[in-house]
């Protein structure tokens, strides 16, 4: 079973601090390039994997999107959920990834953000959702960058000369990683960014979009704290369609 380490206390009330938990899509900096990646959703039926509070699950519903199903292991995120607006075409349910079972052929669009790197079994994962979609269904998701997942020691290190450089430990070790992001002991599972992509290939994927994501020039100007996400990719972003 995946790790819910969202149904802690300590976890979730720190998670609920942070700008993206308050301000929802808008305040995700990888917003922009995510929706650039998006169909048109009118009359789209939709999965959301690692739904949370819902945001996506909302404005797809508001795109037209129907029906819309949002998914996630953690009973507290889908109570904020449920708790933040409802709409016709959108429901719920407590669902763990790692044992995902999908009717065939189902849904146009499988969306997920910022949830598989805590997944083990990528592959198998990968499989439920192929038989999930729709013929020429698309798969759009982000995760955590696989560099990003696999520092020496928390946070940058500065050279002699003042460059700030993010150490790496161990990037082809592939499996679980240990941290105290938000709360201590939360499981993620490092992939490299080969293994990731030949995932989905092998799943029956056609890539048709992969970003190392950064923040754009305007984005930099508006909040400059954005602008050590240039150092060093934090997110992956990919969409692919079902071959």
């Amino acid at each position: 079973m995946t790790q819910n380490i969202y149904d802690n206390d300590a976890f979730f009330t720190a998670y609920s601090q942070l700008p993206r938990s308050v301000g929802g899509l808008d305040a995700a900096p990888e917003w922009p390039a995510l929706r650039a990646m998006l169909p048109d959703l009118q009359g789209k039926s939709v999965l959301d994997l690692g739904c949370g509070y819902g945001w996506f699950c909302r404005w797809a519903a508001e795109q037209g999107a129907a029906p819309v199903l949002g998914v996630d292991v953690s009973e507290k995120m889908l109570a904020q959920a449920r708790g933040m607006g409802g709409h016709a075409a959108l429901s719920y349910a407590r669902l763990d990834l790692e044992q995902l079972a999908l009717p065939p052929a189902t849904y146009d669009l499988v969306y997920s953000s910022l949830a598989f790197h805590y997944i083990a079994d990528f592959p198998t994962l990968l499989a439920a959702i192929g038989h999930g979609l729709t013929p020429g269904g698309k798969l759009v998701f982000s995760i955590e960058h696989p560099i990003f997942m696999a520092p020496r020691q928390p946070g940058w290190l500065t050279d002699g000369q003042g460059r700030k450089r993010w150490p790496v430990d161990s990037y082809q070790r592939q499996g679980a990683r240990v941290s105290d992001w938000l709360a201590p002991g939360v499981i993620k599972q490092h992939r490299t960014l080969g293994t990731t992509i030949n995932a989905l290939l092998h799943a029956g994927f056609q890539l048709e979009h992969v970003e190392e994501w950064g923040p754009t020039d305007e984005q930099v100007a508006q909040q400059p704290a954005l602008a050590e996400e240039r150092e060093r990719p934090m997110l992956l972003l990919i969409g692919c369609r079902l071959a």
